[in-house]
């Protein structure tokens, strides 16, 4: 067990935007979070993330409630890349990743060979080791994500969390960062706005409405022509190869 939800429930005033939402990620597989605008995903991930406190439920790290998980703590567990995640001064891509080694390093420790080490191979993951001295404001948009999740890596996560990352790239950066994080040796929750891409890279999906899990499971088992048209509104085509378990979906006019 990794991260678990148990009954989580979240409400803005008197709105309930997390209905009763339970679920368990499994170490070292990449679960798939999708759902319409409004759902609730980017919420459950702030939860999940610790940024948020539920109303009832609980989420727990290998069985301990995050609650009794200090900051600290939960940052050298757990790492999130947000939708809108921005740099705003001109730093060096190395100066982005190295504020990923914060958790681990105390208000008297000087920077250390572990701490270099850890920040040369989160650059290396993310095949962002030659921009390492690039400043950021020169980066294009796919390298800019990268350096954020090199960033998440410097933390030396065991669960990466990310929102969308693939939002806003032209298709070849969009395929690039998939296959990057889905080769990552962590467990990893993202939420996905494309189909087939949670259909090609994710072990396990959840589909959330209006606050709800309504189907989760293998993607070729709940990407179903029903379930498209029920929860996402589209007219669609999924179809599986003899020579590849994983379904594809063909949008319909």
């Amino acid at each position: 067990m990794s991260i678990r939800t148990d009954n989580l429930t979240w409400k803005i005033g008197r709105k309930t935007i997390l209905d009763d939402v339970s679920f368990e990620a499994k170490p070292g597989q990449m679960l798939g979070l999708l759902g319409p605008n409004g759902s609730g995903k980017t919420s459950l991930l702030r939860l999940l993330a610790g940024l948020k406190k539920p109303h009832s439920g609980s989420v727990t790290l290998e069985g301990w409630d995050i609650k009794s998980i200090g900051r600290r703590a939960m940052a050298q567990r757990v790492a999130f890349v947000e939708q809108h995640a921005a740099t705003n001064s001109n730093l060096k891509v190395i100066d982005v990743v190295k504020l990923g080694r914060f958790p681990h390093r105390s208000m008297f420790s000087g920077w250390s060979k572990a701490d270099d080490d850890a920040v040369s191979e989160a650059l290396d993951r993310a095949g962002m080791s030659e921009k390492r001295d690039d400043r950021w404001q020169s980066l294009s948009g796919g390298e800019k994500q990268r350096a954020h999740i090199a960033r998440a890596l410097a933390q030396s996560p065991k669960e990466l969390i990310l929102d969308e990352p693939t939002n806003h790239l032209d298709i070849q950066h969009q395929i690039s960062l998939m296959r990057l994080v889905s080769s990552l040796p962590v467990t990893s929750i993202i939420a996905l706005h494309d189909l087939n891409h949670a259909a090609m890279f994710c072990d396990r999906l959840i589909v959330m409405q209006r606050g709800k899990i309504v189907a989760s499971g293998a993607p070729e088992e709940i990407l179903t022509q029903d379930l498209l048209r029920d929860v996402f509104s589209v007219d669609a085509r999924v179809e599986t190869s003899p020579h590849h378990a994983r379904p594809h979906i063909h949008y319909l006019r």
